[in-house]
Order: structure tokens, then C-alpha cells, then sequence
């Protein structure tokens, strides 16, 4: 059994009607809509972030999910499936989880309306039923998502970003949303504000982790989905790079930002960087940190008591760091 269906097993049936319910939360009276949003669902991912609300609402609460869980989960999936779909399109992605993106199929137009009402409908979703704690966490969750994507566009301009900018950066853009889904499931079931808390500080923790480990994928030759270097490619600043721009000589970290700046579609300068930045323990560096967020996320589980679900989060936390793509 691989390690995503030991992770599933526990809410193996929640999992199963999850996936009914989000196709039925996406239906239209449009035609068109039907069609993307069916090629939608049948080209799903891992789907970590719903298996994040159901792990968690079942480990605080002994095992209980109930109906708003569903619709959280429900939430969160649609709000990210539009936020992949609107990234395609700021990306000039023809490519998402090796299938065509849904701009290249349907053009950019169609793609950013898709983005539009897959969110209209997260948001009415939790309305309609009265969710408004859910969606309070849900919205924050969107607003820092937008706030770190433009603040990581902000600094790659100008390629002065310290430590702290791009732990931000990475809170906002890809920790917050992996937090929502942790407090989110929480909250579903229990009213206790200091344990919803611990819970969306542990999924922020895990986000952490997670968006450290694809920065790494930038360095390694392995078939990930993502071609090694793109993030140079694109001058995005990732933790490697990072460190050791602040720890190499001033020549060296002008020949750096020019490979970077001016010569980022130069293949031999681009694995020239990846040499250098290996080479002054970029790598390393960046692993040591990912551990820390990992190690602090696993000590907030400490007080839960044992269970199967505590087991497969555990199993889930070490999965990020070690996933291989």
C-alpha cells in the first residue's frame, strides 16, 4: 500500500463521499461549465488539503465529522482548484499535474471565469448554510494568498529578499491555506478556540515544511512535474539561494544576482547556480530548516491522545518532507 492510501485509510468513507459531494458543490445550469469542471474533478491531485479537515476534525473530536466538515472540505478544494486554475493563466501554464491546464484547452477568458466561479461558489456554499466561522478562516486564507503572491512578484524585481521576507512570503502564498484546513476541520466540530488555534499553527507549520521541500525539487534532477531550475528561470528567491546569497563573498554574489537577473534562460548558467548554490551548502541549509518546521509541527500533536487519525497526520507530516515529488 503506498503511503497517500495509508494516509486515507482512516477516512477512507469520508473521503468517498467527499468526492461526490464536491463534483454536486461545482454543478451549473451552464453546459460549458459542466464540461471544465468534470475535467476538473477527473484530473484530481493527491488531495492533501481535504485530507488535512478530515484528519483533524476526527483526531479532536474522537473520530466525529458531520456535515459542515463536508462542506469545509468542500470549500477549501474549490478555492484552491480556482486558485491553481487563475495561477495557470498568470503563469502561461499549459501543463497542470500532466494534463493540459484548463487555459490551454479553453483559453485564458474561459480559464479566469472558471477561477471566478469555482470561488463564487466556495464562498455561497458556506452562506447558504450559515458557516460563517468557516468562512472567516476560509477568507483570511484567500487574502494572505493574493498578499504573498504579490509580495513574492514585489521582491523577485528586485532580488533583496532576507530570510524573514521569504518566510512570509511562503506563510502567506502556500502555509496559510494548508492552516485553514487544519482550523477548519477543527472548528467543524468542537467550539474550543485554543485547540482550533493549535491546529491551524500546526498546519502552518506543515505548509512551512511542504513549500521548503518544492524549493529543493528546484535543485534536484529527479522527474518531478517541474523542469530543475525553473524557479531561477523564473527569479524566483527560494531558501537555498537565499542563504547562501548571504553568505558568499560580495564577487561572488554579484556574479549571483547577474546569472539570476540577465541570464536566467542560459542553461549552463543556470546549472552553473544550482553547482554554486549545492556547493555552499544551499541545500542543506534549507533541509535543516524544513525539519525544524516539522519537528515543531509533530510536538503540537503531543497532546492528543492516540488514535488512528493522530497516526496517519503523524504519517502525513513526515510524507511532506520526504515525498519525492
Amino acid at each position: 500500500m503506498n503511503i497517500t492510501s495509508q494516509i486515507k485509510q482512516p477516512i477512507f468513507k469520508e473521503m468517498e463521499l467527499f468526492e461526490k459531494k464536491f463534483y454536486q458543490s461545482m454543478t451549473s445550469q451552464v453546459a460549458l461549465l459542466n464540461r471544465i469542471t468534470y475535467y476538473i474533478v477527473n484530473r484530481k491531485g493527491k488531495q492533501m488539503r481535504p485530507m488535512f479537515v478530515f484528519l483533524t476534525s476526527k483526531m479532536v473530536s474522537a473520530g466525529i465529522v458531520n456535515e459542515r466538515t463536508y462542506r469545509g472540505a468542500c470549500v477549501i478544494e474549490l478555492i484552491h482548484t480556482a486558485t491553481l486554475v487563475h495561477d495557470d493563466v498568470v503563469d502561461d501554464s499549459n501543463r497542470r499535474r500532466g494534463f493540459f491546464s484548463i487555459n490551454a484547452l479553453w483559453k485564458n477568458k474561459i480559464a479566469v471565469l472558471v477561477g471566478d466561479y469555482l470561488l463564487s461558489k466556495g464562498l455561497l456554499l458556506s452562506i447558504d448554510n450559515g458557516d460563517f466561522d468557516l468562512l472567516r478562516i476560509i477568507s483570511v486564507a484567500v487574502r494572505e494568498m493574493s498578499e504573498g503572491e504579490l509580495l513574492q512578484i514585489e521582491k523577485a524585481r528586485r532580488l533583496d529578499i532576507t530570510e524573514e521576507v521569504y518566510y512570509d512570503i511562503i506563510r502567506k502564498k502556500t502555509a496559510t491555506l494548508i492552516a485553514a484546513c487544519c482550523a477548519l476541520g477543527a472548528k467543524s466540530v468542537i467550539e474550543d478556540d485554543a485547540q482550533v488555534e493549535n491546529m491551524r499553527k500546526f498546519g502552518e507549520l506543515i505548509g512551512m515544511a511542504f513549500q521548503i521541500k518544492d524549493d529543493l525539487f528546484d535543485y534536484t534532477d529527479e522527474a518531478i512535474g517541474k523542469p530543475t531550475g525553473i524557479d531561477i528561470k523564473e527569479q524566483k528567491m527560494t531558501l537555498p539561494l537565499i542563504h547562501v546569497l548571504n553568505t558568499c563573498t560580495s564577487k561572488e554574489k554579484s556574479w549571483l544576482i547577474n546569472s539570476i537577473k540577465n541570464h536566467n534562460k542560459d542553461k549552463k548558467r543556470v546549472r552553473e547556480v544550482i553547482a554554486f548554490v549545492k556547493d555552499n551548502n544551499g541545500l542543506l541549509y534549507a533541509e535543516d530548516k524544513m525539519i525544524e518546521f516539522q519537528q515543531e509541527a509533530l510536538l503540537l500533536l503531543n497532546n492528543y491522545p492516540d488514535s488512528e487519525y493522530k497516526d496517519a497526520l503523524i504519517l502525513m507530516v513526515n510524507y511532506v518532507i520526504e515525498r519525492k515529488k
